[in-house]
């Protein structure tokens, strides 16, 4: 049985010596033109392809990052995890990808580190800080995408983030709402440890504090679709006290809430009741539903954990957090109230 070619055989066929093939299937590496034309050319002509263990054995590099989820039925994260790998591709790294059956994703880290990963991006997940710090005395960097970091010893992060203004967003809508004159206006939370929510909360409540208003109703929907529409039918249970106005902490929850409006209760959206999501997910700007959401800039989240994970790869930067900004979009989901 013919064996398969080696970086030795390409280096004989190419006059070149086998460092020479190395830099020539090495991203960066340095290496003339013509030296890696002809290297490329025995390789094809042998059919070599580089052996990506053995390279890791002599770099130290896996070029794997680690990606992390709880779930993926919230549409902002399949869109999250198409833009980063082709970004993280274009720099010749592949992501692996783990499902944390819960938000905490402490049990499944093991796992991942056994991959000898290069980095590790957390999305929708939690990280304690005992195992934040297990990562950066492993010297494999950590950012946290959506998520806050925490603060730890010296007033510094313990673990890179990456987040949207979401406290910012929160206030938008309040003050759209308020604007727009509604005046009983709920909140329908996502996990309620979960800091996307409770900023996006915080923001929504002081924009209603500063027009002398206060929260009307409030539901938790845990960014599920089942336990959103639940929430919603709790919330509108009353047809003398219900709300003119629901804010739910993602478009997953809002969608939800639309259709349990609609269908369940019979409502008119927006006559009867406007709403409100967040992330600005592709299907909020589908006719059936032309949600009024905040938008969620995916790129630039993208772009800033992308830069963060490389930094800190490459050892130039301490752990930090870094805050996107996020836009209103107004769409059909919302009508002005007489008061």
């Amino acid at each position: 049985m013919k064996s398969n070619p080696t970086a030795h055989d390409v280096a004989r066929l190419a006059g070149v010596s086998q460092s020479a093939v190395s830099r020539a299937f090495t991203e960066g590496a340095s290496v003339a033109p013509a030296t890696r034309e002809r290297i490329l050319a025995a390789a094809r002509e042998l059919g070599y392809r580089p052996n990506a263990i053995a390279r890791t054995l002599i770099t130290r590099r896996s070029r794997i990052v680690g990606l992390v989820m709880s779930y993926l039925e919230n549409q902002f994260y399949p869109l999250v995890i198409e833009r980063l790998s082709q970004a993280l591709q274009r720099d010749g790294y592949h992501v692996l990808l783990f499902i944390s059956e819960t938000a905490d994703a402490d049990a499944i880290l093991a796992d991942i580190l056994q991959y000898q990963v290069d980095g590790i991006v957390m999305a929708s997940t939690t990280l304690s800080s005992g195992l934040a710090h297990d990562c950066a005395e492993a010297g494999i960097p950590v950012v946290l995408f959506n998520r806050v970091a925490q603060l730890g010893a010296m007033g510094r992060f313990s673990t890179s983030s990456v987040t949207s203004q979401n406290r910012e967003g929160g206030r938008l809508v309040g003050e759209m709402l308020v604007r727009t004159g509604h005046r009983r206006i709920a909140w329908l939370a996502g996990q309620e440890n979960a800091s996307t929510s409770l900023d996006r909360e915080a923001g929504l409540c002081e924009a209603l504090a500063d027009a002398g208003l206060s929260l009307h109703a409030r539901g938790v929907g845990r960014y599920d679709f089942n336990e959103a529409r639940r929430a919603v039918m709790e919330l509108f249970a009353d047809p003398a006290d219900r709300p003119d106005a629901l804010f739910a902490a993602n478009d997953h929850m809002a969608i939800a809430a639309l259709e349990t409006l609609r269908a369940d209760l019979g409502l008119r959206v927006p006559e009867d009741v406007s709403v409100v999501g967040f992330d600005n997910v592709p299907q909020a700007a589908w006719p059936s539903f032309a949600l009024t959401t905040v938008q969620q800039d995916v790129d630039s989240m993208v772009e800033a954990t992308r830069n963060l994970l490389f930094e800190q790869i490459e050892g130039e930067v301490m752990a930090r957090s870094e805050t996107v900004p996020c836009v209103l979009v107004e769409r059909a989901t919302v009508q002005a109230r007489r008061n």
